[in-house]
């Protein structure tokens, strides 16, 4: 990974993590969490184990939520990372409510294990990155991300492709046969080409994270620094930044609404996360459409010369 300049940022790579059976270090699991895995486990395609290397990334847009409120300062200062039942915000679908798309596939995978829980005990979502991508395993869900522990891998289950879609193959770290669906898929937007990880047991700020992983444009000195004062080592990678000329190129890609507000948003004809992130803060533009902004940015901005995928 490419680093900031500065002491506190650290280029430390996932990986090494031992044996997958070193794991079970990760927190016990009890109640609707224990019921929750094991019923995942039991519809879990058999396989090999999940690479030792493979790490859970949670995405989000460190500067503002859709509401404008500075996520990355609020999960440092309540030291925990919540899911949308939590928060009521969300970089995807807004249904985390009874009756809502989010309750009734978490009621089918989980087999109703979460169905009267308090709303913070019900699983965080994010993807499970197994190749080292530096910007993370679902860049459409922000721009930064939190690599966790290998500890977690052991209280997270799986499925592809993302719940949205009702998938049918799930796996668990050890049951991992879902591994074969996901290579031989290849869909039309590679946004959308990542195993759903969902982590059981809350996410607790430090004690779960290996690593929060941000984009360059990302400035905010008191919140990197209580990051800092955490003890939580804090990557940079490679950016992400686009002309909006080059988005005119694609005008099919989120539509001309969203193109037009790209160009609205846009300082000096240039789009990066910190940008989007401005404009979420001052109420610019709608925040679904933000969303779709922040889309093209990460499928046609990448840093590294490639496109995302």
């Amino acid at each position: 990974m490419l680093s900031m300049s500065g002491s506190r940022v650290r280029t430390t790579p996932p990986g090494g993590c031992g044996k997958l059976d070193h794991m079970t270090a990760g927190r016990d699991l009890d109640g609707a969490a224990s019921e929750a895995m094991a019923a995942v486990e039991q519809r879990a395609l058999p396989g090999a184990s999940v690479p030792a290397s493979a790490r859970v990334v949670l995405h989000f847009h460190p500067d503002a939520d859709p509401l404008g409120a500075p996520v990355l300062r609020q999960i440092v200062a309540e030291r925990r990372y919540v899911s949308q039942f939590v928060t009521g915000t969300s970089n995807g679908g807004l249904t985390a409510f009874p009756g809502g798309d989010r309750h009734a596939w978490e009621r089918r995978i989980f087999a109703g294990a979460y169905d009267t829980s308090d709303p913070a005990d019900r699983p965080v979502y994010g993807a499970l990155s197994l190749d080292g991508d530096p910007y993370g395993a679902a860049p459409r869900f922000g721009s930064a991300y939190l690599r966790l522990r290998p500890e977690v891998l052991a209280r997270a289950s799986f499925a592809y492709p993302d719940s949205v879609f009702e998938p049918t193959a799930f796996g668990t770290a050890d049951r991992f046969g879902l591994i074969e669906a996901f290579l031989q898929a290849a869909p039309a937007d590679p946004l959308n080409h990542y195993i759903e990880a969902h982590v059981h047991g809350r996410v607790l700020v430090p004690d779960d994270v290996e690593a929060v992983v941000m984009d360059p444009s990302f400035d905010d000195e008191p919140t990197l620094a209580a990051v800092e004062g955490l003890g939580i080592p804090l990557e940079r990678h490679p950016g992400y930044s686009v002309a909006v000329a080059d988005l005119r190129e694609h005008p099919e890609y989120r539509g001309a609404e969203t193109l037009a507000v790209a160009e609205r948003i846009a300082e000096d004809g240039q789009l990066t996360p910190a940008v989007i992130g401005r404009a979420r803060q001052r109420r610019l533009a709608d925040p679904q459409t933000l969303k779709r902004v922040w889309h093209c940015l990460a499928r046609f901005g990448r840093g590294d010369n490639t496109q995302a995928g």
